[in-house]
């Protein structure tokens, strides 16, 4: 298919084989391994945060997806110190899409009755806040004291945890930042003081940026997709519309990376990925597209997991292949395999690649891979 059928966008359909290209080259899981842990942010757009780490943190072990041998923790973390990359709503991402995530924040919470009556009702459990972090700041949640009038209700693990609930909404609000971290808690402070001069947006720009960064970053995905408790995985109008021979509904896709497919050759490799891992965390997309089914397990009791507590996807090429169970014992010094379940019966060159990847994980890990 030449490219210049693009123009006639009515009619592009590609197969299901060039819609995988696309997605692993957009997710830069392909060779050559990228070199640059800022190149790599900037293409994916977000990395998210989790607080589990059976294996490693998610943001981690996506980046070490991509760089392997080459990604330093201590790289990350001097990029988000000179705000290279931010931390916002629970994502690392490039400052320069900070805007985009920040337009309309003066109308924020929108619609959301429930929180515009909270915030109105604890305005000055706001302004002591907000004091605090003047006078104080850079603050951890738990030394900023709950001089809340009205407590948050919840029927989750949000009940009542007044403080740390106000630092989400002003945050939101981009009257509070994440300045940093000690451990695995957040360190906040107030915006001026953490976000960079950067230019504004309306609304409506933002969402077209917003759409089209996350297009670029995903190779192709639905105009209108699952929704997603955070980050959305659709994209609206952004690239050209495209049906995939054998899948239902529309889609879109990246003009650029479907050039890229027709003109270069494609590399595949092995690689271990989080479950937060961008390739696989649009479950519907990744069946669709892959054929691959997989849900996280954590929260499941060990007698109904089918692939493990913190399973991690495993690509070979352009397809998902398996799962992989294993977990870092860090005080033991050992990266322990309790299984490598395929999808497909492993070639021996399957098994080569994903045994090499693992070997890998292991010494990035600093642990003794054990069988």
């Amino acid at each position: 298919m030449a490219v210049a059928t693009l123009a006639d966008v009515g009619d592009l359909q590609i197969s299901r084989a060039q819609a995988r290209r696309i997605a692993v080259r957009a997710e830069m899981l392909d060779l050559p391994r990228p070199a640059d842990l800022i190149e790599v942010v900037q293409q994916l757009s977000l990395v998210q945060i989790d607080p589990a780490a059976p294996i490693a943190p998610s943001a981690e072990l996506v980046l070490w997806s991509r760089l392997g041998a080459a990604y330093r923790s201590a790289d990350l973390q001097q990029a988000l110190e000179t705000r290279t990359f931010v931390e916002f709503n629970a994502m690392i991402r490039p400052v320069e899409d900070l805007p985009a995530h920040l337009a309309g924040h003066e109308d924020w919470p929108g619609r959301w009755q429930q929180a515009r009556d909270w915030l109105q009702a604890n305005e000055e459990f706001r302004q002591d806040v907000l004091r605090r972090l003047e006078d104080h700041g850079p603050l951890l949640s738990k030394e900023i004291p709950d001089t809340s009038q009205v407590s948050w209700p919840s029927s989750g693990w949000t009940n009542d945890r007044n403080v740390t609930q106000m630092l989400e909404f002003l945050v939101m609000k981009a009257e509070v930042a994440v300045s940093g971290r000690q451990g695995r808690q957040r360190v906040f402070d107030l915006a001026e003081r953490v976000y960079p001069e950067l230019p504004t947006m309306t609304v409506e720009e933002a969402r077209r940026h917003r759409d089209e960064r996350r297009l670029t970053s995903l190779g192709i995905a639905k105009a209108k997709g699952t929704k997603m408790p955070t980050e959305p995985v659709d994209v609206g109008e952004a690239g050209v519309p495209v049906t995939i021979e054998g899948v239902d509904g529309l889609w879109r896709v990246d003009p650029v990376a479907l050039e890229r497919d027709e003109t270069h050759e494609f590399r595949g490799r092995a690689a271990l990925l989080s479950p937060y891992d961008r390739l696989v965390y649009d479950r519907a997309r990744a069946q669709e597209i892959f054929g691959y089914e997989y849900v996280l397990e954590v929260y499941k009791p060990a007698s109904k997991r089918r692939w493990g507590y913190y399973a991690l996807p495993i690509l070979f090429g352009d397809r998902l292949i398996g799962k992989l169970d294993a977990k870092a014992e860090r005080k033991e010094g050992i990266f322990e395999v309790y299984a490598i379940h395929q999808d497909v019966a492993f070639t021996e060159e399957m098994t080569a690649a994903v045994e090499a990847e693992i070997d890998a994980l292991a010494e990035w890990l600093g642990l003794a891979r054990l069988r």
